[in-house]
């Protein structure tokens, strides 16, 4: 059981999975039951930030006199407050538990699309709407979702982070097309309000089954371990207590790096096509933007499953470096692309199959190192990275195109080395933390 005042895992006979059924019933207290609830929140949220870019073109002919710029900060608003204010919902979420939270977030994400197709007409509201009340809300539920999930598979934290994580990666891949019809027939506003009810109306749903396990619980059979590879600790340790360790930092570091180009890519999609000068192409009748950005997807959510799979055999932080440091290559060769439709549709999606591993890879090194009890309040604070990866990536990112006259290369270059050194800090530095910091504690 679960020491509550030294926060160590005592070694005890598993009860397994009755614990949670008799707590929860057969239905809910199943962890896959859970895990499916919590790939679908992150499905529902993903829309809200893989979508910007098709309302784009829209709002830049609705809002024609506004810098482009401005409008892209609609993008960094959101990832700004889908990130920053977490830490707060993920102690009240550690807290509290989970359905009076991911409630409200569901309520929040409805009411900001809903708002801004409806009411907004001005870039300043969308900052309001879509920015500040849809990003939050949709941070709410991430946070909820990723962190449950290390919780109820302790013993395959890689796998279950990966699906969780692949959920809002590859989520929107079953939306943006009907999405980018319903805006090509409706229009921009229209479509926000409709889907913004539709994804609010599942969010909610998602709210009523997702628990966190019963204190004690642990899979039949299963006690945490150490190897040469995987190591975790028998400890929980505090979000207070895990600000006090280098590996924390260390993570923080490279998920805001790593964060940074796929960010950008996502946020102005349509406007890197129109820097390479492949904007106009349609495949099968399909825009090349909608096209790509599905398989995007596609490979996103399937980078998330896959990198997290492997980092349950060989490790987080030699899994980080391989992954990270493809990134960074795959990134610099975008920049060599120009007036290439194939290379568009074929390159993108493999960027983003060594992109999104990041959100599986991450919480669950976080659990390994720091326990899984006070994990979603940790993620919390170290998901605020991604924030100011949105500057970056979004207004940082637009501000550097025009002044190099629209065209993206100089971002991309300075984002494939973000991701470079991130997969060297992952083998030189984190690797050996972990290592000294899990013998130290095997030690006492």
């Amino acid at each position: 059981m679960v020491n509550e005042t030294t926060g160590r895992v005592d070694a005890i006979e598993a009860t397994g999975q009755d614990l949670a059924k008799e707590a929860y019933g057969s239905i809910v207290g199943n962890r896959v039951v859970q895990l499916c609830a919590g790939v679908i929140t992150m499905m529902v949220i993903s829309n809200y930030q893989y979508a910007f870019t098709l309302f784009t073109p829209g709002l830049k002919q609705q809002f024609a006199s506004i810098p482009y710029a401005q409008i892209a900060l609609i993008f960094s608003l959101f990832v700004l407050f889908e990130t920053w204010p977490i830490p707060i919902a993920g102690i009240l979420i550690d807290r509290f538990g989970i359905r009076t939270l991911m409630a409200i977030g569901s309520c929040m994400v409805l009411l900001g699309w809903l708002l801004g197709g409806t009411t907004a007409r001005s870039v300043t509201e969308l900052y309001l709407y879509y920015g500040i009340l849809t990003g939050t809300g949709a941070g709410i539920a991430y946070i909820a979702a990723a962190g449950n999930a290390v919780k109820w598979f302790p013993d395959r934290r890689g796998l279950a982070a990966g699906f969780t994580s692949a959920g809002f990666g590859g989520g929107a891949t079953l939306s943006i097309i009907p999405i980018s019809a319903t805006i090509n027939s409706m229009g921009w506003a229209k479509a926000m309000a409709l889907w913004g009810v539709i994804l609010g109306g599942i969010l909610f749903a998602m709210a009523m089954i997702l628990r966190h396990p019963p204190k004690g619980w642990m899979p039949t059979g299963w006690a945490p371990k150490v190897s040469s590879t995987i190591g975790q600790t028998k400890m929980n340790y505090t979000w207070q207590q895990a600000l006090c360790r280098r590996e924390f930092y260390f993570m923080y570091f490279m998920f805001l790096v790593m964060t940074t180009g796929g960010l950008m890519t996502i946020g102005n999609l349509s406007e890197v096509a129109r820097s390479l000068s492949v904007q106009n192409t349609k495949i099968l009748g399909i825009s090349i933007v909608a096209m790509t950005a599905t398989i995007n997807g596609i490979t996103n959510a399937l980078s998330r499953i896959m990198w997290g799979t492997i980092s349950d055999k060989i490790g987080r932080a030699n899994t980080m470096a391989i992954a990270f440091s493809l990134e960074g290559v795959l990134i610099l060769l975008v920049t060599q692309i120009v007036g290439s439709p194939i290379f568009f549709v074929v390159l993108l999606p493999f960027v983003f199959l060594s992109w999104g591993e990041t959100s599986s890879l991450i919480p669950a090194c976080l659990a390994d190192v720091f326990g899984p009890r006070y994990v979603t309040a940790t993620y919390g604070l170290l998901y605020t990275s991604k924030g100011f990866s949105a500057i970056l990536g979004g207004w940082g990112a637009a501000a550097l195109v025009v002044y190099f006259g629209g065209r993206f290369q100089v971002p991309y270059y300075i984002a494939g080395i973000f991701d470079i050194i991130a997969g060297m800090l992952a083998f030189v530095a984190l690797k050996p933390a972990v290592r000294r910091a899990l013998a130290q504690e095997a030690k006492s």
